[in-house]
């Protein structure tokens, strides 16, 4: 089994990668193996819908990774021992919550201390110990 879902999500990502790679124009650079699962998808595109060829192709494609992974018989279906359906494997990214600023100026404001006012501390506490000590 773990030979299968291994199998089954190296499909799905080789899958998804090459597509986009089609998609970006550079289908010429993948392999000769991902050229005919494209073809091979194309075809497919002709006769059945988008989701019904992605899911033939990716089927195709892991019977061939399951047996070259060294499953023996055939690939077992690997969805139906999934205790959740898996629609997709992409996570959808989200854009963060955007952190609460304080006012400058509000009632909520912290008092800030000028940086001259701290150099004048500073160097009276330094004159009064100079004096003190003689």
């Amino acid at each position: 089994m773990m030979i299968a879902r291994r199998a089954d999500t190296k499909a799905r990502a080789d899958f998804a990668t090459w597509k986009m790679m089609a998609k970006l124009n550079g289908a010429s650079a993948l392999p000769d193996e991902a050229q005919t699962f494209l073809v091979s998808y194309r075809e497919l595109l002709k006769q059945m819908t988008e989701p019904e060829a992605t899911d033939a192709t990716i089927n195709l494609m892991y019977r061939a990774y399951y047996t070259e992974m060294g499953g023996k018989g055939t690939a077992p279906d690997v969805r139906a021992h999934l205790s959740e359906p898996v629609v997709d494997n992409v996570t959808a990214f989200k854009r963060p919550v955007p952190q609460k600023t304080k006012p400058k100026g509000g009632p909520d404001a912290k008092p800030r201390l000028p940086v001259a006012l701290i150099f004048a501390c500073l160097v009276v506490v330094y004159v009064g110990f100079r004096y003190l000590w003689r």
